[in-house]
């Protein structure tokens, strides 16, 4: 049983108004084909942030250890959540993540792969580019502008769609494109903080 618009609409009454939340530039996010969401980690609520403001169903890989929290195990894959394990190759994850693209689908990635301590964007993980390059697919730079404050304003900004052809086109490393996607992340935050 799907619960996604179930948990967007419980999820969009509670922090709608105690978060303030405002969104910027949804009117950029592609309305078909795969979508690779990158989003910068500054919070445990960043994945149902994203979820809520976010047009289209998003898929998240989430690290494996919360699939087997006793709530959790059974929700995460209804709100169409997946687990990679962190830390090494996991071909399974990568493989059903470019399945999702292929299949012309959303997936929401935080590329710095965790929670950064500071609320600084941090250096991105090669993995962002990996999935830009091979999952045919537009890439979404998407910043979160925080902190998370009862009752302060809360931002979540998508930037416009990133074309990846260029660095497809000359063979382009996965860490360059994550350092481009990183920085288009970046600008966000400047231009709306």
């Amino acid at each position: 049983m799907n619960l996604y618009p179930l948990g967007k609409f419980l999820v969009s009454t509670i922090f709608y108004p105690l978060y303030r939340v405002k969104v910027i530039g949804k009117e950029n996010f592609p309305k078909e084909g795969g979508v690779l969401l990158c989003v910068n980690h500054i919070d445990n609520l960043d994945p149902p942030i994203v979820g809520m403001t976010c047009p289209r169903t998003v898929r998240f890989m989430a690290k494996e250890e919360l699939f087997k929290m006793p709530l959790l195990k059974s929700i995460l894959p209804r709100v169409q959540a997946y687990p990679v394990k962190r830390g090494m190759s996991d071909r399974e994850a990568f493989r059903k993540t470019l399945k999702i693209l292929k299949a012309g689908d959303v997936v929401g990635l935080f590329p710095e792969g965790t929670r950064s301590k500071t609320g600084e964007l941090t250096k991105g993980l090669s993995g962002a580019g990996f999935f830009a390059l091979k999952g045919e697919c537009m890439v979404m730079p998407c910043a979160i502008i925080g902190p998370y404050k009862a009752f302060k304003s809360l931002k979540v900004v998508y930037g416009k769609p990133m074309d990846i052809s260029e660095f497809r086109e000359r063979r382009a490393s996965a860490e360059e494109v994550t350092e481009a996607i990183m920085e288009e992340i970046g600008k966000l935050i400047k231009e709306y903080k």
